[in-house]
Parts: structure tokens; C-alpha cells; sequence
């Protein structure tokens, strides 16, 4: 690692994963900054529908990704942390492509599934390829720089919806992912896998992940670390327009620019905490801190009552930074597995954190059918949290592991 040809190597790496990155959550997001105006003009009005189809297509893009992450993870182990970076990015930029031109929401929710599909391979197999390829003192920074660069797509996504229509903002997305693939042609491989493969262990089978209850009960603890996340995202931003009208907003509280500030906001959390954990020498506790932000934010913003669009535009940085552990999360998922099922592991668990969405939804919708958006909120946010902690005292930290051993 210490000549200069690695070390460009290595800095090739983190640039095109970040780009990658960069991409993938552009593409992640830009239903949520267009939905409204998508879907006015393919002809879906009132509250009542726009709430309800909101969470059909993003359930759907969510589902897509549930199927992705097992998807890709497989992949990644069997043949390759860099087949995934291709294969991921090919599909969810032609997908953005063909979402330009939907005129009916089942066909605009089977395409975001399928977008889902392509986007779920992209985080997973660039954390483990820079985890794998750094120093097991300094990958931390990789990834850190990974998930502040790539978070940034969403203001970039925010600001192109802005100044052309819906339609070409998803046709830009695609087009971003296709030139980032001819980029990718001078990828290489970790060495890790590289060994693997000389290896008789089998690689990328996820039935490893559930053939004992100690490592089933670690994949789920991974799982729940980053359980609160999309729920703030997903919901709490996606949905700003009904939590401001329960809130009693001054004016109708902008979606668009919720998704804008919380992923500045999860841009500098994202730097935060990787820079937080280098000095406390420890991931876990880390996370352990962003709970504590995460809860005080969310119950600011779920009491705020005549909340001002200001207000809640800095509400939604502050939750941005309380959730902005993400990439301290994928590199913790990462590091709790052996180099047989990595891939998978790193690619799954964010995927399956985005899937649990689509449970959080039906449940946050049945409290609030029997209660309010606003108490909903609340119970949700706890229950999450608390899952969350749960697993966090009971892992163990991976800061400065050595990463190269197998499960079996």
C-alpha cells in the first residue's frame, strides 16, 4: 500500500466510487423532489391520492431495492465487488432514462422498481472494494469521502428539478450514470477477492448469513443500526407537505427543499462521523451519538407547531446531520463479515435498512389511522431508535480489524 502506484490506485477508487455515489443518490431521490409535479401532470390530484400513491411508488422503489441488495451481494462475492459497479449503474441509469416517459402510475411505480434494482448495488460494492483496498486504520476516511461526495447528488438533483422540467431531470440522471460507466473501465479488483477465489470456501451464499443463530442475530443487529434513517428521510421529509398542514404551517412546507437541506445536512454528518470515529477509534459509539441527534431533531420538528418553512428547512439540515452515520453504518455491515460474504452483507444491509421502509410505512399508516401523522410519528421514531441502540450495545466494534478471514 505504500508505493505510488497503489496509492493512485487506491485514490482511483475512492474518486469513482464517490462519483458513483454521487449518482446513485441523485437517482434515489429524484422521485421524492418531483413527485408532486410528475404527478400532476400524469393526472393524480388531491391529498388523499397523492399520499397514497407517494408511498405505492416509493414502496415499490424500495422493494426494488430489497431485491437488488440480495441481488447484487451475491454477485459481488461471486464474481466481483466491480461487475456489480457496472452491472448496478447500467440499469438504474437506463431505467431514470425510461422514467421520463411514464404517463400512468403503474407503469411510473414498475420502472421506479426496477431503478430500485440497479440502485441498490452501488453503495455496497464500493464500501467493501475501499474497505478491502485501505489500510484497515484509514479506510474509515475512504468511506467517509465516498459519502460526503455522493450525498451531494440529492442538491444537485434539487437544483436541476428547479430549472427544467421532471422529465428531463430524470433523463440528466441517466445520462450521468452512463458517462460514469465508460469511466469505470480501469477498475480492479481488491486483492481480498482475488484470494478468495483461490479459496474452495463457496462465496456470495447468503444461506451462510442464517446457518447459525450467532450470525443471523449479527446480520439483523447490522440491519437495525440504521433502522431510523430512511423513516426521517422517507417519511418525515418526503411527506413535509401533510406533517405541515398537521403542524398548522404558516405555508405549505416544500418537499423538494426538505430532501435539499437534509441532504447537505447528511453530507456534513457523513463527514462528522467519519472523522469522529477516526478519533474516538470507535464506529459504535459514534452511532451511538447520532441516535441522541436524531431523537432531539426529530421531536424539535415533530413539535413545532406553526412551523415556518425556515424553520423547517433547518430542521430538515439538523435531521440531515443526525442521520448522516450512513456511510459509518455500510462500514460497519462490511467490517462484521468475512471476505466470502462481504459483498453481500455490505450490499444487503442498506438495501434491506431502504426495504424496511416499506413495514415502517404500513405501520407508521395504521397508528396513524388510529391516532394522528404527528403521534404515528412519534411512536415510530422510538420504536426505531430503540432497535437501533438495542443492537448497537450489543455488536462488536470493527474499528481497525483485520478484514481478511472467511466465515465458515
Amino acid at each position: 500500500m505504500d508505493s505510488t502506484p497503489q496509492k493512485k490506485n487506491v485514490l482511483f477508487i475512492i474518486i469513482l466510487a464517490s462519483f458513483g455515489y454521487f449518482v446513485d443518490i441523485y437517482d434515489l431521490v429524484i422521485f421524492s423532489i418531483v413527485r408532486v409535479k410528475s404527478f400532476t401532470e400524469i393526472g393524480i390530484s388531491g391529498e388523499a391520492e397523492m399520499l397514497k400513491n407517494t408511498q405505492y411508488v416509493l414502496n415499490m422503489q424500495m422493494a426494488g431495492l430489497l431485491l437488488g441488495g440480495i441481488f447484487w451481494g451475491i454477485i459481488g462475492d461471486k464474481l466481483g465487488r466491480v461487475k456489480v459497479l457496472f452491472g448496478s449503474i447500467l440499469i438504474y441509469s437506463l431505467a431514470n432514462i425510461a422514467n421520463a416517459f411514464v404517463n400512468q402510475i403503474d407503469m411510473y411505480a414498475w420502472i421506479r422498481l426496477i431503478t430500485g434494482i440497479g440502485l441498490a448495488g452501488e453503495l455496497g460494492a464500493g464500501i467493501t472494494l475501499i474497505s478491502e483496498t485501505m489500510s484497515k486504520e484509514k479506510r474509515g476516511y475512504g468511506t467517509m469521502i465516498v459519502a460526503t461526495t455522493g450525498v451531494l447528488g440529492a442538491v444537485a438533483a434539487f437544483y436541476i428539478s428547479e430549472i427544467t422540467t421532471w422529465r428531463n431531470a430524470y433523463i440528466i440522471g441517466g445520462i450521468l450514470g452512463l458517462v460514469l460507466l465508460a469511466f469505470r473501465m480501469g477498475t480492479f479488483e481488491s486483492k481480498m477477492f482475488k484470494n478468495s477465489q483461490n479459496s474452495e470456501i463457496p462465496r456470495g451464499d447468503i444461506v451462510v448469513l442464517f446457518n447459525t443463530k450467532e450470525r443471523f442475530l449479527r446480520f439483523s443487529k447490522v440491519i437495525l443500526v440504521g433502522a431510523p434513517i430512511w423513516f426521517l428521510v422517507g417519511i418525515l421529509i418526503t411527506l413535509a407537505p401533510e406533517f405541515g398542514k398537521e403542524l398548522n404551517a404558516t405555508e405549505t412546507l416544500s418537499a423538494g427543499k426538505g430532501i435539499l437541506y437534509c441532504y447537505i445536512g447528511i453530507s456534513l454528518g457523513d463527514l462528522i462521523a467519519g472523522l469522529l470515529a477516526q478519533i474516538l477509534k470507535s464506529r459504535l459509539k459514534t452511532v451511538l451519538i447520532f441516535q441522541v441527534l436524531i431523537i432531539t431533531f426529530a421531536t424539535i420538528y415533530l413539535n413545532s407547531e406553526n412551523i415556518t418553512p425556515q424553520k423547517f428547512n433547518i430542521l430538515a439540515f439538523l435531521i440531515g446531520i443526525g442521520t448522516g452515520y450512513w456511510a459509518t453504518f455500510a462500514t460497519i455491515a462490511a467490517e462484521q463479515f468475512g471476505t466470502n460474504i462481504r459483498a453481500t452483507v455490505a450490499t444487503t444491509a442498506p438495501n434491506f435498512v431502504r426495504g424496511l421502509l416499506i413495514p415502517t410505512t404500513f405501520f407508521f399508516n395504521f397508528v396513524a389511522g388510529k391516532t394522528n401523522l404527528i403521534t404515528s410519528a412519534y411512536i415510530t421514531l422510538f420504536l426505531l431508535c430503540a432497535m437501533a441502540l438495542i443492537s448497537i450495545f450489543t455488536l462488536k466494534e470493527t474499528f481497525s480489524k483485520d478484514l481478511d478471514y472467511f466465515e465458515i
